[in-house]
């Protein structure tokens, strides 16, 4: 099944059904960077508590799709959501990804590079695991070369690639030196990137008592059934306020709602749009919806007919309708989309003109382009929520242009690994990641995922010179370049941008509105407390 494939697959850009994103990172300014707080804006879901202020104590049942038996709780293999959420509850990161996608401290306390920004100086912060030893740079060092070794399959293996960690070293206990094939500015995106968690030096055996440095100590775990977890009084960013975190797995949606409104569990992760619509505001179970996790869009081959032709592609934007296909497919639970990834992530050209339906427009750049009886298949599948309902939608909008689009549903086992790169125009999914990785993991000539097929030196040369540039501005500027190539010729048609849905008991606070799915603040049971 699609959520058993591992998620840094090269074959997987999507964030499927029941899985997590991988990706290589998120972004921030370059220079010493001073170790901050990363709770964002954190808001009570439910009515407030008589003081406002948070209280100890109680267990937080989360209930999640689960991964059946062969779960695991090593943190370098955690491919579903389940995985990622038990993970970072036991685990820590050296740095993670704010509500905009870009780079925020965790183990990290400072990060410097040089004047070539191919060697980078980490100092970490005084954190401790579980056991009481120190978090060291030596740990730092096996954890990442545990996560390259190329008999294993990592799921942040190929986020850490442009390290040199032969010749990566320990200056001291708490400063790490990494040195890099190449000059990378947005080098804390790889220490960002998903499933880059430090363990301790020479473990192995995770799935019976792991140790980590996080917000919760291990309990118990029987995989496909549940987990518990006890409060970390000792953790480096404050003990938790709750006693005890108990993961229950409940594959369905309908169980994990029916769960969630029985009492059986007080937070219900990925509700459908359906539920939300029901339940919202209804005054039994909260809703929260985090906002922009998940591009929607159709994906064109820019090297095959007829999408090599740039006035195709351009007609196929126009005829787009981003609303209705919002309201349909998603049952409005979302955001229209302008044909670029990101919307509202660091770097995001928020300023170029939203596309609207124009279809004279488009029916005058496809008889220049000598496509004006096109006929295209459009490759879709039940594999992740709103793909056959936006291809039947599309197909309608494309007919009022003279496109005629057949509409093909393939098999959600194959979807990813062989019939997204086999047609044209195919149905496409992404959660959240920085800009930067999307561009480097898509859209470069050598990019390991790259569904649009967009491959052009200058477009890499852009990137390289976006990686060499010190100044934050000087970058940003780069990439508004690189993205402006991408609205007006990309063959990403991106109409929209889907809510990721959890509901939770009326007595849960702290849970972050403001964060993505894939972000530091997404599931992030160290900040809830039970009113």
């Amino acid at each position: 099944m699609d959520h058993h494939v591992p998620v840094n697959d090269p074959r997987l850009p999507g964030l499927r059904r029941r899985g997590f994103l991988a990706a290589a990172g998120g972004a921030a300014g370059l220079g010493a960077l001073a170790l901050a707080g990363c709770s964002g804006s954190r808001l009570s879901a439910g009515d407030a508590s008589e003081d406002g202020r948070p209280r100890h104590g109680g267990r937080l049942r989360a209930a999640f799709a689960g991964g059946g038996a062969g779960e695991t709780l090593d943190p370098h293999l955690a491919n579903l959501f389940a995985d990622v959420a038990r993970a970072k509850a036991l685990f820590d990161k050296l740095a993670d990804y704010g509500p905009d996608l870009a780079a925020r401290p965790r183990l990290a306390a400072a990060w410097q590079p040089n004047a070539g920004l191919d060697r980078w100086r980490v100092s970490l912060r005084k954190a401790a695991f579980h056991d009481g030893r120190p978090v060291t740079a030596r740990d730092v060092l096996y954890s990442y070369r545990r996560i390259a070794d190329p008999k294993k399959a990592f799921r942040a293996k190929a986020s850490l690639e442009p390290i040199d960690l032969k010749a990566s070293r320990a200056v001291d206990a708490r400063t790490v030196e990494f040195v890099l094939k190449r000059p990378t500015a947005e080098f804390p995106n790889v220490l960002a990137a998903f499933g880059a968690y430090i363990v301790p030096e020479g473990a192995r055996d995770f799935d019976r008592k792991p140790v980590g440095s996080g917000p919760f100590r291990f309990v118990s775990f029987t995989p496909g059934t549940s987990a518990i977890f006890r409060r970390n009084d000792a953790y480096w960013d404050g003990a938790p306020y709750l006693d005890e975190l108990e993961f229950v797995v409940a594959n369905e949606e309908s169980a994990r709602t029916n769960a969630l409104l029985g009492g059986q569990v007080e937070y219900a992760h990925e509700l459908n749009p359906a539920t939300a619509r029901a339940h919202e505001d209804q005054g039994q179970i909260t809703i929260v919806r985090l906002r922009n996790s998940a591009m929607q869009a159709f994906a064109m081959k820019t090297d095959r007919p007829p999408f090599d032709d740039r006035r195709v592609r351009e007609a196929f934007f126009l005829m787009a309708d981003r609303k209705e296909l919002v309201d349909g497919a998603l049952s409005g639970a979302g955001e229209v989309g302008n044909d670029l990834f990101g919307k509202g992530y660091e770097y995001y050209a928020g300023g170029l003109p939203q596309r609207t339906p124009d279809l004279d427009r488009a029916r005058h750049l496809l008889k220049r382009a000598g496509a004006e009886k096109l006929t295209v298949t459009l490759d879709t599948s039940p594999v992740a929520s709103g793909f056959t309902e936006a291809a039947a939608i599309f197909r309608d909008q494309a007919a009022e242009a003279g496109v005629r689009v057949e509409v093909r549903t393939g098999s959600k086992d194959s979807y990813w690994t062989d019939i997204l790169d086999a047609g044209t125009l195919c149905c496409y999914r992404s959660g959240a990641m920085p800009i930067e990785s999307h561009i480097s993991q898509r859209l470069l000539t050598d990019s390991s995922t790259n569904a649009t097929h967009w491959r052009h030196k200058d477009f890499d040369a852009l990137y390289r010179q976006a990686q060499s540039t010190r100044d934050d501005k000087d970058r940003a500027a780069v990439y508004a370049r690189m993205q402006r190539r991408l609205y007006a010729e990309g063959g990403f048609l991106v109409w929209g941008f889907a809510d990721w849905i959890l509901g939770t008991a009326r007595n849960v606070r702290g849970v972050e509105r403001e964060a993505p799915a894939n972000s530091l603040d997404w599931a992030r049971f160290d900040k809830v407390w039970l009113a």
